[in-house]
């Protein structure tokens, strides 16, 4: 049935009686004179740039990860990084993302136990396949188990993928990553023999990837950290037997969902089995 007297006649006919507040607006202006963006305005207080908004956003939640990191390692190690190399190299990581001192600390007190409000950190790893059956080893940091199960088999099964058991495609192997003494080594195949590892490769400006036995992990971190070099990872990981073959569209999928695991909170490493 339609309204004999719509409310928009109302205000037309008695708009005397409501006079309108014109919205104040500021005009920020952008100090950096190199700046792509001269200005821009805002409604009020509570309108937030979405870029600036997304930015801290993903910076929040890469010190939950790196928090995480320390207090697993002070859980394991002990609270002491003199005495705890996984601990020194996660309080490490942290400092050059400039992770707040007081989050750094309260992870290490978290790990330790010496918070009463603490929830228990635990690691858990899920396997399958990603887009175009590309093997993904996805390991998490988690307190709660059920929220990441669901999570990750969601992800999964968006890109096409499921969760399946895929470690087979994988080896079980120690990780060293460090820059040698000078920012420079003449014969890093030396450096691997010396120190007891099987491969090594470049991994970055100036930096190293040493891979070796599972048995080997601590003597290869020892004999290198004797010889000057500075260890920036030391851990337990994966590495692909057989690289996945993919054109660059597919690959590029794969990035993508990579990329959204990555997101995810929980996630704390992930192994594939093709070259990125």
């Amino acid at each position: 049935m339609n309204d004999p007297f719509p409310i928009s006649c109302f205000y037309s006919r008695f708009s005397h009686l409501f006079p309108q507040k014109t919205p104040r607006v500021k005009q920020l202006h952008l100090a950096h004179p190199r700046s792509h963006v001269v200005g821009f305005t805002y409604m009020g207080k509570s309108w937030k740039n979405p870029i600036m908004a997304a930015n801290a956003a993903k910076k929040g939640a890469k010190f939950t990860k790196l928090a995480r990191e320390i207090q697993v390692a002070a859980k394991l190690g002990g609270p002491d990084p003199n005495n705890n190399s996984r601990l020194r190299m996660a309080i490490d990581a942290a400092r050059v993302e400039q992770c707040p001192k007081d989050t750094i600390e309260r992870a290490i007190k978290k790990g330790a136990g010496l918070l009463a409000d603490t929830a228990a950190i635990e690691e858990t790893v899920y396997e399958g396949y990603g887009p175009h059956r590309v093997g993904v080893i996805v390991e998490c940091q988690t307190d709660n188990k059920n929220r990441t199960a669901s999570n990750i088999r969601d992800l999964f099964k968006k890109s096409g993928g499921e969760l399946t058991p895929v470690s087979w495609m994988f080896d079980r192997v120690s990780l060293i990553e460090g820059t040698p003494p000078g920012g420079k080594v003449d014969d890093p195949e030396t450096e691997a023999i010396e120190a007891g590892a099987n491969e090594v490769e470049k991994s970055g400006e100036g930096a190293y990837s040493f891979i070796g036995a599972l048995e080997d992990l601590k003597t290869i971190e020892t004999t290198l950290r004797a010889r000057g070099w500075s260890i920036t990872t030391s851990e337990l990981s994966y590495k692909a037997k057989n690289q996945t073959e993919l054109d660059d569209a597919q690959k590029k999928d794969v990035i993508e969902f990579i990329q959204a695991l990555d997101d995810d909170d929980d996630t704390h490493r992930i192994h594939v089995s093709i070259e990125l």
